[in-house]
């Protein structure tokens, strides 16, 4: 059992569509798992077709136990869960504040679940805030798009800075490129001078037409065109941070 955080500080990276996939292809190989969107723009819930209970708010989910399991729902596949995301959820971090151990509150309320399921992963909003120093402690693993570009490169060093001050250790994240355009020369650039970070991966995401339309399709890419490169390209990032995961 494992919790994964797709997580960048920057939005629009390719973080929600990464999760999905993910999510989808952990169900698919791994066994049962559990998205859970954390992003109170809940589009990952909008991929999949999952509204939240209009009695379930942000305070509800730090509360954990039955508040959770009530409003777990199930997808369209098998062995794929999911707790939609709420747009209450955008007072996370004044709720946090309210709690007593703030930091490890997330760890306490995702704990229960982790003995029902075999893979729990977060698709997170992107801020640096007490909400994110929560999901870095819960988290096991921190999956993280970047985009080759100077900008997102620098939010990455901003990350490893922020893991570095609340004491949890760089080991945790791995980096794959998202939105690739190799025709661009500043992205193959960026990329050939970040292959040696032990923390990035081999697989690269390229900017797809196909991807962009899972707003179309409402499903992970990998299920509704399973034949394209995109799909191919997801269930190669999938077996890579298992590698990592079993080392």
């Amino acid at each position: 059992m494992s919790i994964l955080a797709v997580y960048n500080i920057k939005g629009g990276v390719g973080k929600t569509a990464a999760s999905v996939n993910l999510a989808y292809l952990s169900s698919l190989h791994h066994g049962k798992t559990l998205l859970l969107d954390m992003d109170p723009q809940g589009s990952a819930s909008y991929y999949f077709r999952i509204r939240p209970a209009k009695k379930f708010d942000a305070k509800k989910l730090l509360k954990g136990g039955h508040h959770i399991e009530d409003n777990i729902r199930g997808t369209d596949f098998p062995r794929l869960d999911m707790l939609p995301a709420d747009f209450s959820y955008r007072t996370l971090d004044l709720a946090l504040d309210e709690c007593k151990k703030s930091r490890k509150r997330l760890s306490k309320v995702l704990q229960p679940l982790q003995e029902e399921y075999d893979r729990i992963i977060l698709d997170c909003p992107p801020n640096l805030t007490l909400l994110s120093e929560n999901i870095f402690y819960a988290a096991d693993r921190i999956v993280a798009p970047v985009i080759p570009t100077t900008l997102s490169v620098l939010s990455m060093e901003q990350l490893f800075a922020f893991l570095e001050e609340i004491e949890e250790g760089p080991d945790k994240v791995m980096i794959f490129f998202s939105m690739v355009e190799k025709r661009k020369k500043m992205h193959a650039d960026m990329m050939r001078s970040m292959r040696d970070r032990k923390n990035v991966l081999r697989t690269v995401i390229p900017y797809s037409a196909d991807i962009e339309r899972m707003g179309i399709y409402r499903q992970p890419v990998v299920a509704a065109l399973p034949g394209s490169v995109a799909a191919a390209a997801y269930e190669n990032l999938w077996h890579e941070i298992q590698e990592h995961l079993s080392v």
